[in-house]
């Protein structure tokens, strides 16, 4: 290296770092520590930066499954009938992104293609760019929801995660269409993301002005298309899992060189994840065990099968597990261990045996039965009521007779007693 030459730090797929240039050695030392915290440590994340895909922004759902759904949406079918490839772009693009986010969670990939969608926010004209222009401000109400129909049968059922990635292909009288920053300039992606949700891009076709076609026509999207959408999505999927789409940032006193992977995630940035994943799933392993403990205490009727018992114990194990293969580096599996416990524990939680006793207290039961034993039990009430009225008035009466009675006795007495006398020898 020439002495004028500035210093280049390379950032290798795997777990490697270049420092290229004429560095002093006190200047070396410096910036492989600041390498190492930055990127092998934090994954390229600045501070202050948010918590996207972290924690309860994990997207990943309960039984730890996460459901990909691409939706290719036509404003206006009148002006072509869209199409795509999606089973090539999955063996290209998705199935190196899958196997690589195996150990943190179940991928399956599913797709669609909806016609009449139009977006719900309105888009305005510019001279200057000679396109339709939608701003940032107005990402909230370009989702339509009352048309799109994204939601499909796969992810009707169960806890798994679903993140929507749609492509808009808007109207020929809305084309094209760009994205304005808020910085004033257009968005290279023309896209947004939507955290726990999924991701939007706009694909703007071969706009052909406003003339309206005379036929329709059927179109399919190319494959050079559909890599540059798909660079889009890849880059929207690693903003969801906690990742920058592209990184510009370099380091003091050098600039900064990273190389991406086929599959999306370099070996370094899968490790990061691994750590974040493996964390927020013993977490959440550790308290909804101790959640179910507490439930358990609470219930003194509730019955503990072998089977829930058996449950808690491979869910400790896989616990276990997870902290060695952490403690040896092993971040993959202790991803994949990790995850099998927190999916054990959530599924001995929600067990229908517990769900059964846990959401029928004794009002519940009582709120059952009183529709029918209510009527018998008035009934009950009213004949008791009756015959302990007529057992009080028969009891007043006969007491009436006795007093009655007595009374002509004592009064008789007294009248027969001075006869006794005036007959007494």
């Amino acid at each position: 290296m020439e002495h004028h030459e500035e210093v280049r730090v390379v950032m290798g797929k795997n777990r490697h770092a270049w420092i290229l240039g004429k560095i002093a050695e006190t200047d070396a030392i410096n910036m492989i520590s600041e390498i190492f915290v930055k990127f092998f440590m934090k994954g390229g994340r600045e501070e202050g930066e948010s918590q996207q895909g972290e924690g309860e922004f994990m997207p990943v759902g309960l039984d730890g499954s996460v459901i990909l759904s691409f939706s290719l949406l036509s404003a206006d079918p009148n002006d072509g009938i869209y199409d795509w490839e999606l089973q090539k772009a999955d063996k290209l693009f998705l199935a190196p992104i899958v196997e690589a986010l195996a150990p943190i969670a179940d991928i399956s990939v599913e797709s669609q293609v909806l016609y009449h969608t139009p977006k719900a926010s309105i888009s305005y004209w510019d001279d200057n760019l000679g396109s339709y222009i939608f701003s940032t401000k107005d990402l909230p109400f370009f989702v339509n929801s009352n048309e799109w129909h994204l939601d499909t049968s796969t992810a009707a059922a169960g806890r798994a995660k679903v993140l929507q990635f749609v492509v808009y292909v808007p109207s020929l009288n809305e084309c094209p269409l760009l994205l304005r920053l808020p910085n004033g300039q257009t968005s290279k992606t023309n896209g947004f993301i939507s955290p726990m949700w999924g991701g939007v891009v706009v694909w703007n076709s071969r706009c052909s002005g406003n003339s309206q076609p005379t036929q329709v026509s059927r179109k399919t999207i190319s494959p050079e298309d559909m890599q540059k959408i798909f660079q889009v999505i890849v880059g929207q999927l690693r903003l969801l899992f906690g990742f920058k789409s592209e990184y510009f940032h370099g380091l003091e006193g050098g600039r900064l060189n990273i190389l991406t992977s086929k599959r999306g995630f370099t070996e370094w940035e899968l490790d990061v994840l691994f750590r974040r994943h493996a964390c927020f799933n013993l977490l959440s392993c550790a308290t909804t065990l101790e959640s179910l403990s507490k439930l358990v205490q609470s219930l003194p009727r509730m019955i503990v099968t072998d089977e829930i018992g058996k449950q808690v114990e491979l869910s400790l194990e896989a616990a276990v597990s997870a902290q060695n293969n952490a403690s040896l580096g092993v971040y993959d599996a202790s991803a994949a261990s990790s995850r099998k416990a927190r999916v054990l524990a959530e599924d001995v939680f929600f067990h229908p045996s517990i769900m059964s006793i846990s959401y029928s207290p004794i009002e519940h039961y009582l709120a059952i039965f009183m529709p029918f034993f209510a009527p018998v039990a008035l009934v009950v009430l009213l004949a008791a009521g009756k015959e302990l009225m007529r057992y009080i008035g028969g009891r007043e009466q006969n007491m009436y007779h006795w007093l009655r009675a007595k009374t002509r006795y004592i009064l008789s007495f007294r009248i027969l007693r001075p006869h006794f006398r005036w007959h007494s020898y």
